[in-house]
């Protein structure tokens, strides 16, 4: 993948998390329909890339807010082949600002069945996501440090989501420079682990 193809991708990130709300503020259980996007916060800025380990490159933005240090990882490989979808990426990140850390999700790249959970298999974990729109989110920011903690020592992640119309998709993840993504974004941001 190219460095402007990533770059693009960070600053769609950005676009989304900036979007974002605090995981811990997420429901245990599936939200309601109904239930409204969250707030926006300040625009953090251009994103600058701190490295890139593997497949995952680190990110940070900006501003006199604080900053948003995240990690942008691409799957290997998604199944099947054939579903045209936009950008799929999984992402971590910290933002200074509202003193959040390890806000994982997952864009699938197409609406996804909100009525279904989305499932992370990572090594023996797994973990269930409740999707909103075109993503996949923890439920609480515990289950965000957990799913970060097993992300950082295994090999492959695969997440399997279901489509509001169509099929349902497999992605499969290397976490190969996960770990090491993922020290760039704790330093910038000054998250301790």
């Amino acid at each position: 993948m190219t460095a402007t193809r990533l770059l693009v991708l960070g600053a769609i990130c950005v676009a989304m998390l900036s979007h974002a709300g605090e995981t811990a503020t997420k429901p245990k259980t599936k939200p309601a329909p109904a239930a409204q996007a969250p707030t926006a916060t300040a625009d953090p800025g251009p994103a600058k890339s701190l490295g890139t380990e593997g497949s995952w490159t680190a990110y940070l933005a900006q501003n006199k807010a604080g900053k948003i240090c995240y990690l942008v990882g691409q799957p290997e490989k998604s199944e099947p082949a054939a579903v045209k979808r936009q950008a799929v990426m999984a992402t971590v990140t910290h933002r200074t600002q509202d003193q959040v850390a390890n806000v994982v999700s997952f864009d699938e790249g197409y609406t996804l069945n909100e009525d279904d959970d989305v499932v992370l298999e990572v090594g023996k974990d797994k973990f269930t996501l409740f999707a909103k729109d075109d993503s996949a989110w923890a439920r609480t920011s515990d289950t965000d440090k957990e799913i970060v903690t097993a992300l950082a020592k295994e090999k492959l992640a695969i997440v399997k989501a279901s489509a509001k119309k169509g099929p349902g998709t497999v992605d499969t993840y290397s976490l190969a420079g996960f770990a090491k993504a993922l020290a760039l974004i704790d330093k910038a941001c000054d998250v301790k682990r």
